[in-house]
């Protein structure tokens, strides 16, 4: 039986979708144990979905799942609280937007959506087979873009944007708010004030920028911001992402790196909304391991939060690190999927130094490529141009 229309539903997002022959099926990982039981418990002995977890079967429920009706369990929270800024270097989510986890992936074909769900939780909660009729379609628009709200026993919640950010903001051990995510139609093209370090390259790769003027998206970018007043920041804004950094390693410069980080923190406060204000905005401070001890603490006394350390490891050496401030959740996400979280030791911080001062190896390396999927949960929140052709599976 089709469910009637949510009438929260984006108006732009109904597409055709055509069934063409199947395709050979995937192998999908083992189910839990316990899991496949929910269809059972649910339409033979009438227990509440929400009372049980959507994500592993256990009764033992400590709050409700944000996208779908059904509760999480403790452990399994915890994971999709891991996995929910994660995304891959094809502009897609990492796992499954229902359990957080997931090896083989079905990816939604809407234009504008990143969610995918592993085939293991189509099966069980939609009905069994579901994934390899999926792969037969030559166009698949996901659960939370479907025109209808039911789709088996998975049950979009209404006002999930809502959900989601009240999940957040109670469940996740953040001093971070989560803005609320904004609607397709909605999105508008991403106003960035780059300070010192210059980011078009990075943002324009990503879709956030097009080359050329007009509406598609605007960057300012500014190398001496000390004449800079705050009613300059408002004629030139508002701006939905600051961004700012300290000269890149190697590079000699004539401003201590303290000052990089107290003239952002500065701009910070001209272009901020005001209070009260519902406008997302992002911010982001790297420093490309050129403060002192005391700047650090002064940094993290400033921007009210700890830095993150990214690493750019590869095989057992490590080629490069920066310490990122940022109110944007994917930075410590990314920390942990691709790079150890852990600040450096002294050792490997005086190595690197000693690689860009003497040999200059980094000289030519973008310390801005460290950051650069830190930015691909903003299309969430903001218009973007690319559009990357990936298979239906992943």
């Amino acid at each position: 039986m089709v469910a009637p229309p949510d009438s929260d539903l984006e108006p732009e997002r109904s597409m055709d979708v055509i069934l063409v022959g199947s395709t050979e099926l995937l192998p999908s990982p083992p189910t839990p144990p316990g899991r496949d039981l929910i269809a059972y418990e649910v339409t033979v002995k009438q227990r509440n979905i929400e009372d049980i977890c959507l994500c592993c079967g256990s009764f033992q429920v400590q709050t409700q799942h944000p996208l779908f009706d059904g509760g999480m369990c403790a452990p399994c929270k915890d994971k999709f609280l891991e996995s929910l800024f994660l995304y891959d270097d094809d502009g897609y989510q990492c796992y499954c937007s229902i359990c957080g986890l997931g090896d083989t992936l079905l990816i939604c074909e809407s234009p504008d959506c990143t969610r995918c769900y592993c085939f293991e939780c189509v099966d069980i909660l939609v009905g069994p087979g579901t994934s390899e009729r999926v792969q037969g379609m030559s166009c698949w628009v996901c659960f939370l873009c479907l025109p209808f709200s039911r789709s088996g026993l998975l049950q979009r919640r209404r006002k999930w944007r809502d959900r989601l950010k009240a999940f957040h903001d109670r469940e996740a051990e953040s001093p971070l708010e989560m803005y609320k995510t904004v609607p397709v139609w909605k999105r508008e093209p991403m106003r960035v004030l780059s300070l010192f370090g210059d980011i078009k390259k990075e943002l324009t790769s990503l879709g956030f920028l097009e080359n050329g003027s007009g509406s598609d998206g605007k960057l300012k970018h500014l190398d001496d911001v000390t004449n800079i007043v705050r009613r300059d920041v408002e004629e030139w804004g508002p701006f939905d992402l600051l961004y700012g950094s300290t000269h890149p390693l190697g590079h000699t410069c004539d401003r201590s790196p303290g000052w990089y980080m107290f003239q952002f923190h500065r701009l910070l406060q001209y272009a901020r909304p005001r209070l009260g204000s519902q406008q997302p905005f992002f911010w982001m401070f790297v420093d490309n391991l050129l403060l002192t001890q005391d700047d650090q603490a002064t940094a993290t006394r400033f921007f009210e939060m700890e830095p993150v350390t990214l690493q750019d490891v590869r095989g057992r050496v490590l080629h490069n690190a920066v310490r990122v401030w940022s109110n944007i959740p994917a930075v410590k996400s990314n920390s942990l999927l691709g790079s150890k979280h852990e600040a450096l030791d002294p050792e490997e911080e005086l190595s690197l130094l000693s690689q860009a001062t003497q040999k200059a190896k980094l000289a030519t390396q973008r310390p801005a490529t460290l950051v650069k999927n830190c930015f691909l949960p903003l299309r969430e929140y903001f218009k973007y141009f690319s559009q990357n052709s990936v298979p239906l599976y992943k």
